[in-house]
């Protein structure tokens, strides 16, 4: 250690001029920054939050992103905080309050033109880092260089003396290198910022991280030519310097300063965490430039360099910005624990201030030697590695990408053969034999050059397609392949560091029919008809399904091919989301809650915490044509003579999850030429006309459902048509307050078309029950429910005849679903 600061050299504050003493303004100066820097923000803040919150509003609306919302937000905050920092690099006389002028208000226009870049997509994140590094290093370069000219047209950096005088300039404080235990003691407090996020986040795909790392990098250059010597000169002030105003005026003028480059790293909902783990860390570069300033003269951007860097790499490293969703955060999921990790990296921020400032700003303070800061940079370091590899979710989880092959399998002329069961199995037979032929002849030579690349090659036949590791570069080569038609993003979610608890309902059993299953008539089925759906199997893909839950176990089909988990590999049907529980019971459920509680049901998992990809769809469809044993191979063990009857899917595919309109087409039109019933939920982005886009709602082959309440009127999140070249929906059902089944033996009512998809699957159920020649004569089927259906009332967003969405057909369909009419017309009654 170091004994006492270093003598004074003078190099840095000249004799006193001869004459009388300079003029001492009055405190206005300071007032006026003081409220800049809190109007600064107040406007900065909320503007990144409005920004975030009207993103996730059209996500959820299932809008397409607003390409010129961060512009506008850009925009507006620059205005607003941006005229009032530039009156403070104008006005006062003190040169103190002028650098703090021109850091904000250079900090400002920093953020507004990294800001601009948000209005690339999302799900291209590679594409953002790449961007947000090439913007931060030109920028970082501009700023120089404007300082470098600045100080040679004006020698001085203003005055050095007593803070807020307005005598003669003095030369700018030589920047010091000293022994680099500065840098090292940043390069420390930097990597005590990224454990938080080592301990709680994932990391991305290879090219995701190094250019993360080169995104990170940049922004730290350009935080190092926002606060370099020049900008500390300014509040060394003093005969000596004070190290504590240093701290705490600078720190404060720092802190907003960092604070505007958070705004500006990270796409939409990446800069919130740093937002509020970023500008605490301003104290700890202003207790770094402590020692150098009794040394003779602050440091150059070394520190802010290193300290931002690695401050700002957490969030664009070990955080999808996609997965900080409003979608995801009803659990405890990746904005749980953003949030967690937030308020982490603001508590290291705030101990390495107060650790710094008493280490190195106390007026006789010990400095610690290069070894000492060496060694606790080193220390750290491997700190962070050890919890990313023990505690933290190690490895790299990017994206995947569907490669779809330009040749799908015809499968015109699939004879109808018998009616019934004995028919429909033969048709799945031929439809799977047709599907697998075509993806083995077509997509070897594919699979061989993926498999030497070693980008793990997964095939499908559903849809003739391969999912493969890759980012940007890897989709560029594939694009242009001749065989391959288009690549899709497939989304995979990054691990959490525990999961989320199970969801439970809170509501009791029923004690009889639930009113839904009244009201469209189900339990007159069963007491009237006799029918309840025995011989019928009803497939579900969702979020999985408690197959210990008492109004479920009983109808599980069993056997070693009635359940799939390709996100997690259960081997037993379970459900951590409660989303597939109660849908399966909707559909089959005992007790009163489903409407064929005689059916059995086998299930798959589709959606992993409430999202899923184009492929994660796609291994559930393929395994609800042709099931196959746990372990086996969909492409020689697929077993379609037992594949379910009927089944129900209340998901759709958005954008945001890699689907583009056309992904699952050819699946659907594979299920229907197999004779399967396809149910599907309208969405939830009404009352919206057109709302009904996200795959496989709006496909003519799929049977499409709307959501209404008790008194049969359309609920406003019902999505609607028209949809091109088909009506949508088909019909409407209870999806308002529905009672049914949730993990852990409990119940709960939830509203959506999601609940209300699974009780026109389990009409379908009863109506094949009771006539089983009517199985897989789907466009029979099909014009009986639709003719079977009571009058359901329209609802509209306003009084406007344009919300109309072109007639009450695109709102309510053929109308509500009338189980007991559909079974007795489909009986020959």
């Amino acid at each position: 250690m170091e004994v006492g600061p270093p003598p004074f050299t003078g190099q840095s504050f000249p004799p006193a001029v001869p004459g009388p003493p300079p003029s001492r303004p009055g405190p206005w100066p300071v007032v006026a920054a003081v409220l800049v820097g809190c109007w600064t923000v107040a406007v900065t803040v909320p503007a990144e939050l409005a920004g975030w919150l009207t993103d996730q509003v059209l996500l959820a609306s299932g809008l397409d992103r607003a390409v010129w919302l961060w512009p506008v937000v850009a925009g507006v905050t620059v205005l607003l905080a941006g005229v009032p920092a530039l009156l403070l690099t104008l006005l006062p006389r003190s040169g103190a309050v002028r650098a703090t002028g021109r850091a904000w208000l250079a900090g400002l226009l920093a953020a507004g033109a990294l800001t601009l870049l948000r209005a690339l997509p999302p799900v291209h994140h590679e594409a953002y880092l790449a961007a947000l590094a090439v913007a931060a290093g030109l920028l970082a370069a501009v700023l120089g260089r404007l300082a470098r000219g600045r100080a040679q047209a004006s020698p001085g950096a203003g005055t050095v003396g007593d803070p807020g005088t307005s005598g003669r300039p003095a030369p700018t404080p030589p920047a010091t290198g000293g022994d680099g235990t500065v840098t090292l003691l940043a390069v420390a407090a930097g990597v005590a910022t990224v454990l938080p996020w080592a301990w709680f986040g994932a990391l991305g795909g290879l090219l995701e991280t190094v250019l993360a790392a080169v995104a990170a990098t940049a922004v730290g250059v350009l935080a190092g030519s926002l606060l370099d010597a020049r900008f500390w000169a300014h509040f060394a002030v003093g005969r000596p310097p004070r190290p504590a105003r240093l701290v705490l005026v600078g720190g404060l003028v720092a802190g907003v300063t960092l604070l505007l480059v958070a705004a500006g790293a990270g796409q939409s909902g990446a800069q919130l965490p740093a937002l509020l783990a970023l500008p605490p860390l301003g104290f700890v570069l202003a207790a770094l430039q402590a020692p150098a300033v009794r040394a003779g003269g602050p440091t150059g951007p070394g520190p802010a360099r290193w300290l931002v860097g690695l401050g700002v790499f957490g969030p664009l490293a070990f955080a999808d910005p996609e997965e900080i969703t409003l979608i995801l955060a009803a659990t405890r999921d990746v904005p749980y624990w953003v949030a967690a990790t937030a308020a982490a990296g603001l508590a290291v921020a705030a101990v390495l201030s107060v650790a710094y400032g008493v280490l190195l700003a106390r007026p006789r303070g010990r400095t610690p030697s290069r070894p000492v800061a060496a060694a606790t940079a080193v220390v750290l370091l491997a700190g962070a590695a050890a919890v990313y590899l023990g505690p933290g979710q190690p490895g790299l989880h990017g994206e995947r990408l569907l490669v779809v092959l330009r040749e799908q399998a015809d499968l015109t002329g699939i004879p109808a053969g018998a009616p019934g069961r004995a028919g429909r199995d033969a048709r799945a037979g031929e439809v799977y034999r047709r599907l697998v032929a075509t993806a083995e002849r077509t997509q070897p030579d594919l699979r061989r050059d993926l498999a030497r690349l070693r980008l793990g090659p997964t095939p499908y036949y559903l849809v003739n397609a391969i999912e493969v590791d890759g980012g940007p570069a890897v989709r560029a080569w594939l694009s242009g392949r001749p065989e391959v038609a288009r690549v899709l993003v497939s989304q995979r979610l990054r691990p959490l560091p525990a999961a989320a608890p199970t969801s439970r309902g809170d509501a009791p059993a029923p004690a009889g029919p639930a009113w839904n299953v009244s009201l469209i008539g189900a339990d007159r089925v069963w007491s009237g008809l006799g029918v309840t759906g025995a011989g019928v199997v009803v497939g579900s893909s969702d979020s999985g399904v408690d197959g210990r839950h008492p109004a479920l176990a009983a109808g599980f089909r069993g056997g070693d091919d009635s359940w799939y988990d390709p996100w997690d590999h259960t081997t037993a049907p379970t459900d951590q989301g409660g989303h597939g529980t109660h849908t399966t019971g909707s559909a089959v459920g005992r007790g009163g809650i489903g409407v064929a509680p005689g059916a059995s049901w086998v299930g798959c998992v589709n959606l992993d915490r409430n999202l899923g990809s184009p492929a994660r769809y796609l291994d559930c469809l393929q395994f609800m044509l042709a099931p196959f044993p746990t372990g086996g191979d969909p492409f020689t063990d697929g077993r379609p003579e037992r594949a379910p009857q009927v089944l129900t899917n209340s998901w759709g595919c958005p954008p945001i999850e890699g689907c583009d309109p056309a992904a699952l087409r050819p699946a659907t039109a594979a299920l229907d030429a197999a004779g399967i019933f396809v149910v599907a939920a309208a969405g939830n982005t009404g009352p919206r006309c057109g709302s009904i886009e996200d795959p496989p709602a709006p496909y003519p082959d799929v049977f499409t459902v709307g959501a209404v309440n008790r008194a049969r009127k359309v609920a406003s999140f019902s999505s609607r048509g028209p949809v091109p070249g088909t009506s949508k929906p088909d019909l409407v059902a209870p999806g308002v307050g529905v009672l049914s089944a949730m993990p852990g033996g409990t119940y709960a009512t939830l509203d959506g078309t999601s609940m209300a998809t699974p009780q026109v699957a389990g009409v379908v159920a009863l109506m094949w029950s009771a006539n089983p020649a009517l199985v897989g004569d789907l466009d029979r089927t099909r014009r009986i429910l639709r003719d079977t259906a009571t009058p359901a009332r329209a609802t509209y967003r306003s009084r406007n005849p344009a919300d109309a969405c072109g007639g009450d057909a695109n709102i309510t369909g053929a109308g509500l679903v009338d189980a007991y009419a559909a079974v007795r017309t489909a009986r020959g009654g």
